[in-house]
């Protein structure tokens, strides 16, 4: 199969990034990075990236008098590598309703709550605070409503009693480093498309968002 080409958005660590490199360089993911683009020159996810040898590049937001001239700029940098599918992986922009609307189908987004519970920041700090008994993590497709897109698989981890804001999200994240290698394999597979909102898996429609097992 002949690898999907991706562009990878960031603005942290990007350890995100790091699992889908992982995925890739085991053979269990058919794409090829062809960039890794920030809005922050210290993000520590392009040093990742360097050390795999892929490309990268900073845009910074601070430099543009708006949000739309900034989107410009970065859909004209992302363009440039003709990807086939954009992944935000810990990408923290707000994006406009045209970058949206420009890859549509072709936009993957990773968030860190059982949506549609939590959009937003700070999602494992509420779930604590409303004493949820179960959190986790949803892929989905970017639409124009903030992490409203349809959601394709989620990974669920159980709330403890004692837990913080931190020891919470770093249970979830060992499962977003599971879900999202796996969204995108089964992009890149032709298995998952989106087509007027909704998204089929296999020629079905995903009636509710598949359950992460570790079998697929």
């Amino acid at each position: 199969m002949k690898p999907l080409p991706i562009v990878v958005l960031i603005s942290g660590g990007g350890s995100n990034l790091q699992a889908i490199i992982d995925a890739i360089e085991q053979q269990h993911l058919p794409v090829e990075i062809r960039a890794v683009i920030s809005n922050c020159a210290d993000a520590y996810g392009l040093q990742r990236a360097r050390n795999h040898g892929i490309e990268t590049r900073v845009i910074d937001h601070r430099e543009f008098a708006d949000r739309e001239r900034f989107d410009q700029a970065l859909q004209q940098a992302i363009d440039s590598y003709a990807p086939e599918l954009v992944v935000l992986a810990g990408f923290m922009r707000i994006l406009t309703p045209g970058f949206v609307a420009h890859y549509q189908g072709h936009l993957f987004n990773i968030h860190p709550s059982l949506l549609p519970d939590y959009r937003g920041l700070h999602t494992h700090r509420r779930a604590l605070e409303a004493n949820d008994t179960r959190h986790g993590a949803s892929v989905h497709f970017v639409t124009g409503e903030l992490d409203g897109g349809p959601v394709v698989i989620q990974a669920e981890v159980p709330v403890l009693p004692d837990d913080t804001p931190e020891t919470l999200a770093a249970r979830v994240l060992v499962q977003e480093h599971k879900i999202y290698p796996q969204a995108i394999r089964w992009f890149a597979e032709g298995r998952l498309r989106l087509d007027n909102e909704k998204p089929y898996l296999d020629g079905k429609l995903l009636e509710r968002p598949t359950q992460w097992d570790g079998s697929r």
